[in-house]
């Protein structure tokens, strides 16, 4: 690559300093065109094996390093019909013809497994077989989403292209009030910057982001899909290097490096004041459609849905239960709750959450994706209004398309699930301070 291509660009962004590594160049500036080493691939059920295997066995090829591979079965767990069970059996059997060692099976959400057993770090590029790959950024690494034959070739070859994108830093200043969390700067965020980024990396950062746990952190990077982009990103710290070695990951030398630099160029940036953020929640068929939760209060529902990668984390399930706690569901409104794997489960049982949820008249689901991507229980019928902690609402992504899915985050939709309708979740936790 020409040197001179690079001179008069001096500082830059955390994602073009991946990028540039992952290329062999001293540099990238976006808009650039390279090919890149991948450091991890990962993919679930639907995405992965099912597709990969025909493409490979044409070709005579294996996987390029299986040690580099993730595979989760996430999406058809457990199997509801024949045609899923097959499914989950040729995925079963490639890890092991293909000597996948980290096959993750019926265990949780890819998104949330890859933290969970250490797999991410700071400065890696990933490519992951799903779109809210990009919630990997939370680690200060490169994530990002690739179609089923995008991923067959980086499986059998370790490399792909890409052009490198621009960079949109979004900082956020302030402490949170009351019932609101990093879900509700999404919804906000999906209204104020749109749904159409594509080519861009939002970089996040800010105290509010700072102050943020890691699983606040990844809805943040989850969520940038919503936004249209490529992927979201946050600067490692100490937080980050904490999580990663609580859970087995590997620290290097470096991890603390992979910032950005002073001064880098970015398409945009923007500032917002966490302390004037009021719970938000998007109406159908959109998570730009969001407003502040006063614009849809008294809104009835039937059902109202704790799940999904972005929504039912130790933290959502913490925040839900401080609704929960000593309450109980409206008699007309199914509360379900799919935990986003069996680490969840087990560490929600253990600090008696879950004990709180299951007492109000939660209905407990198995871990995966379900109801979130429109598959296994929890579906929805004709006419049924569900409120979500989930990252989507578009029509029929949950059930029947004359459905209607409101979105917010785990504080409104247990609210509501007390209520039986949209209620701001302030007045209730107001009220349990009180008492």
């Amino acid at each position: 690559m020409d040197a001179e291509f690079h001179e008069d660009r001096v500082a830059h962004t955390l994602s073009e300093k991946i990028i540039a590594r992952a290329a062999g160049l001293p540099s990238v500036s976006p808009g650039e065109l390279v090919t890149v080493r991948v450091d991890l691939a990962m993919a679930h059920d639907s995405s992965g094996p099912r597709r990969w295997r025909p493409r490979l066995e044409e070709l005579g090829v294996g996987l390029w390093d299986p040690e580099k591979v993730v595979i989760v079965s996430d999406h058809y767990v457990p199997a509801v019909d024949a045609a899923s069970a097959q499914i989950l059996q040729g995925t079963r059997k490639f890890a092991a013809d293909y000597g996948v060692s980290n096959f993750y099976d019926m265990q949780g959400i890819c998104h949330v497994i890859l933290p969970e057993h250490g797999h991410l770090r700071p400065g890696m590029l990933a490519a992951g077989g799903d779109s809210h790959s990009p919630m990997g950024g939370a680690f200060g690494c490169y994530m990002a989403g690739f179609g089923a034959t995008d991923m067959t070739a980086i499986v059998v070859t370790g490399e792909t292209w890409m052009d490198a994108p621009e960079t949109i830093r979004v900082d956020w200043e302030g402490a949170f009030g009351t019932g609101v969390s990093a879900k509700d700067i999404m919804l906000f965020l999906c209204r104020e910057l749109g749904m159409d980024n594509a080519g861009r990396v939002i970089e996040y950062g800010g105290g509010t982001v700072r102050a943020m746990a890691m699983e606040e952190r990844m809805v943040l990077c989850n969520m940038a899909a919503e936004l249209g982009a490529d992927t979201g990103i946050i600067e490692p710290d100490e937080t980050t290097l904490d999580h990663i070695r609580a859970h087995g990951g590997v620290v290097t030398d470096d991890a603390l490096n992979w910032r950005s630099d002073p001064g880098a160029a970015y398409l945009a940036r923007h500032q917002f004041d966490a302390a004037a953020l009021s719970p938000q929640v998007a109406a159908p068929h959109s998570p730009a459609n969001s407003a502040p939760i006063a614009e849809h209060a008294g809104t009835a529902i039937d059902q109202a849905y704790i799940g999904a990668c972005v929504g039912a984390k130790l933290d959502d399930l913490k925040m839900a239960a401080d609704i929960l706690r000593g309450r109980h569901v409206a008699p007309h409104v199914r509360l379900l709750v799919a935990p986003a794997s069996m680490m969840v489960t087990r560490e929600a049982t253990e600090a008696g959450i879950l004990g709180d949820l299951l007492d109000a008249g939660a209905i407990l689901l198995p871990s995966g994706c379900g109801a979130c991507a429109g598959m296994g229980a929890g579906l929805l019928a004709p006419g049924d209004v569900c409120i979500s902690t989930t990252n989507r609402n578009f029509k029929g992504r949950m059930g029947d398309p004359a459905s209607f899915v409101y979105l917010a985050n785990p504080y409104s939709v247990a609210a509501a699930a007390v209520a039986g309708r949209i209620v701001d979740p302030r007045e209730m936790l107001a009220e349990r301070t009180r008492r």
